[in-house]
């Protein structure tokens, strides 16, 4: 049973005709993990599915330790969200409900390389002087 429905399906492939290079999406999870764990794995094999500029991998931390400290992943399910290189963008959890939208133009701005921020934020940023992690938590209710 799918987890997109097939007008989802089809918003998503329109919205990834916007994918200016190949993105790479990591997800890993346990089937030791809660029920999200598989239902993740299931949704970004659908995501992955709608365009051939996306491709998977997939890693169970507990057996692919290596892989998680590389990519600093402690909790499960987590989904990298990788273009020409690793931008930092991570998604704890299953990323439904309106955080599918964030996964989906995750997903674009990786492929582009470019973020999509106004000028102002971008001279903002411009003046860090050290590295900076957002860390951003939503929850349905």
């Amino acid at each position: 049973m799918s987890i997109l429905s097939q007008r989802d399906a089809e918003a998503v492939t329109k919205e990834f005709e916007r994918l200016a290079g190949p993105v790479t999406l990591t997800v890993f999870a346990s089937e030791l993990g809660g029920e999200t764990n598989p239902q993740t794995v299931a949704l970004v094999k659908e995501v992955v599915a709608l365009s051939d500029k996306l491709s998977l991998q997939e890693f169970n931390p507990y057996i692919d330790r290596d892989q998680a400290e590389v990519y600093g992943v402690e909790v499960t399910p987590a989904i990298v969200v990788e273009g020409a290189r690793d931008y930092g963008i991570r998604f704890l959890g299953i990323p439904a409900g309106y955080e599918f939208s964030n996964l989906i133009d995750s997903i674009i701005v990786a492929s582009t390389g470019e973020p999509a921020l106004g000028v102002e934020t971008r001279n903002a940023l411009e003046g860090l002087t050290e590295d900076v992690t957002i860390k951003v938590f939503t929850t349905p209710t």
